[in-house]
């Protein structure tokens, strides 16, 4: 089982080679996942302990779902699994970066986009605006993945 070393000194986290990983009050730390080609933002998740150790270990990406508040292996469901390319911890070791490449037809949101980021928020004289659709197709159809009950993500 991967190990991760206690938080000793400012030193040992920004500048050792040990990885020490900051969970917050709830036990998560912040991830935010990259397609390795591209380097477009696919996704922003949370993992907790258990969550980040899977995902060293196998190569695969799993996240925690504070909503269901459960453990969850990308594409399990959908078989749109996240293989891990890179995975990187910021200067204070609490946010992963994960550099992954994304099976079958690539999208990471289960609302059917390839990235959760599909939609621009207005900045300048435009902002409070209507948000402004970057990505227009979906890549999937999410009912016929997921079903239609109801997502516990959304409201």
């Amino acid at each position: 089982m991967i190990e991760f070393h206690p938080r000793r000194t400012v030193e040992q986290v920004e500048e050792g080679a040990e990885l020490a990983p900051k969970f917050d009050d709830d036990g998560l730390i912040l991830c935010i996942t990259t397609d390795t080609s591209s380097g477009e933002v696919l996704m922003l998740g949370w993992m907790d302990a258990e969550a980040l150790r899977l995902t060293l270990a196998t190569g695969e990406a799993h996240y925690f779902s504070r909503a269901r508040q459960t453990l969850w292996r990308k594409g399990a469901t959908s078989g749109l699994v996240q293989r891990v390319i890179e995975a990187r911890i910021d200067d204070d070791q609490d946010a992963i970066w994960l550099r992954v490449e994304v099976a079958g037809n690539g999208a990471s949101c289960h609302v059917g986009y390839r990235s959760c980021f599909y939609r621009a928020v207005p900045i300048g004289p435009e902002a409070g605006g209507a948000l402004v659709f970057a990505e227009t197709t979906r890549v999937f159809d999410p009912v016929a993945v997921y079903g239609d009950a109801p997502n516990p993500t959304r409201l």
